[in-house]
């Protein structure tokens, strides 16, 4: 079962992104090998909504944490390999009769390059069930008290049977002759072609989570904890925005009584980077990945989604307000088909003027109020809206990012309080920017000019 996520919320938390600006997926993208980070993107594209295999895959990334396991292949090995792997028509398929004088003599000089290319991935096949055999003998496959041990001991059955048992216990550098490479090819590439994709499948997993689990050593994340949907909770301690050279941390609680946060601050207090924040967290621990905070508990969702970076649907001829309204419309739809959801939308109904702006904020997050089961952060500019809810809404916690000015600057603390924010610096930041003092003097060549 898998996490619901749309492409604006993979693009409001920028999980896939280019090079210039970075993603989350390249925070993680460190694997060894080209499988490996396709099965990465496959895990970021499809996070999980199972308690038992988010915990399962975050105690696995967890061990390797504690224990800094090293991922034990060298990455060539398996572009070589899966090119061979890859070549399955049968007239590539070598025979031990096709040892005549001139292939032989094409073997002496170096001439068969096809045959060298074939023999070189058959070697990188075999080096790595060689070297899987190694990893395995150091690893407690039969704990079970270990989280890998499962994984680890299909892994070990896979290696079972005769053929490949007998070619993981050869010893290195691997010289085989015409009539041992013969062999080997058919019993890889015929006989048990559907168990190396298994282990190979195994691998790029394994590589997959040491990756993973050496970014979050490297970078101070830690594995979150997941409870039952009914729960409804969520414990963010030093939650952060990891792409952000200098970040800075705050606290987060949402339990039944109090899973609206409704958030407000000035420009540029740092709002959508909270709640990028936030949404990064959440992200990140459905697939089991660690995140970057102090600790993290939280209930499992159906689905996630966000409204953060919203842009007009100019293709559709839709004005930014009319999409706002479509996005709010299909998250209420969501609601109706999910029972849990994490929802976050930042500046409701930016798109129109501030008295409907603030009539529909009001009569929106009263609406969201009324849904138990999910969890929901709004941020808005329109402070009234806010004073409004507090009168009606007792599950809504009230949070603000303060700012003051000083020596004719707004300064930015970026920590949450409690309350709901008073700050109205914008005429203080464009008087700071020195906007109209331009405008001004523009004005007064153009005078002179006439003159």
């Amino acid at each position: 079962m898998s996490l619901v996520i749309d492409q604006q919320t993979l693009d409001d938390l920028r999980v896939f992104g280019n090079k210039e600006k970075g993603s989350i997926y390249s925070i993680y993208n460190r694997t060894h090998t080209r499988g490996g980070a396709e099965l990465l993107e496959q895990l970021f594209r499809y996070p999980l909504a199972n308690r038992q295999q988010i915990n399962d895959r975050s105690k696995i990334i967890r061990y390797f944490m504690q224990n800094q396991t090293a991922f034990p292949f060298k990455g060539e090995l398996f572009d070589a390999a899966e090119q061979y792997l890859s070549e399955t028509d049968n007239r590539k398929l070598l025979y031990r009769h096709e040892n005549d004088i001139g292939r032989k003599f094409n073997q002496f000089i170096g001439a068969d390059n096809e045959y060298q290319q074939l023999l070189r991935g058959l070697c990188s096949v075999v080096e790595i069930l060689i070297r899987l055999q190694q990893f395995l003998a150091t690893m407690p496959v039969s704990s079970t008290s270990m989280p890998l041990s499962e994984e680890l001991r299909q892994l070990s059955l896979s290696l079972q049977s005769p053929a490949l048992k007998e070619m993981a216990g050869l010893k290195l550098p691997l010289k085989p002759d015409f009539a041992t490479t013969a062999l080997w090819d058919k019993i890889i590439r015929q006989e048990e072609m559907q168990q190396i994709r298994k282990i190979f499948y195994g691998i790029y997993m394994l590589d997959v989570l040491i990756s993973a689990a050496a970014v979050a050593k490297n970078r101070g994340f830690v594995t979150a904890e997941a409870t039952d949907s009914m729960q409804r909770e969520l414990l963010l301690e030093g939650v952060y925005h990891p792409q952000l050279p200098k970040p800075v941390s705050n606290n987060l609680t949402m339990l039944p009584g109090s899973n609206i946060v409704f958030l407000t601050g000035a420009n540029m207090a740092g709002k959508s980077t909270f709640m990028k924040s936030v949404g990064i967290a959440m992200f990140l621990a459905h697939i089991g990945f660690p995140v970057p905070a102090a600790r993290m508990v939280f209930s499992v969702c159906d689905a996630l989604l966000t409204t953060i970076n919203l842009p007009d649907n100019l293709a559709m001829g839709y004005s930014h307000f009319y999409t706002e309204v479509l996005r709010v419309k299909k998250m209420a739809q969501q609601l109706k088909r999910c029972r849990n959801l994490f929802i976050i939308f930042d500046e409701l109904f930016r798109g129109t003027n501030v008295k409907d702006a603030g009539e529909a904020t009001i009569e929106v997050t009263a609406a969201f109020a009324s849904q138990p089961n999910c969890m929901f952060i709004v941020s808005t500019h329109i402070m009234e809206a806010g004073e409004e809810l507090a009168k009606n809404c007792s599950n809504i916690q009230f949070l603000y990012l303060p700012s003051e000015v000083r020596n004719g600057a707004t300064q930015y603390s970026y920590q949450l309080q409690k309350g709901i924010s008073a700050d109205r610096h914008g005429m203080i930041i464009i008087q700071h920017e020195g906007i109209l003092e331009m405008l001004e003097k523009g004005k007064s060549k153009i005078r002179a000019h006439e003159l």
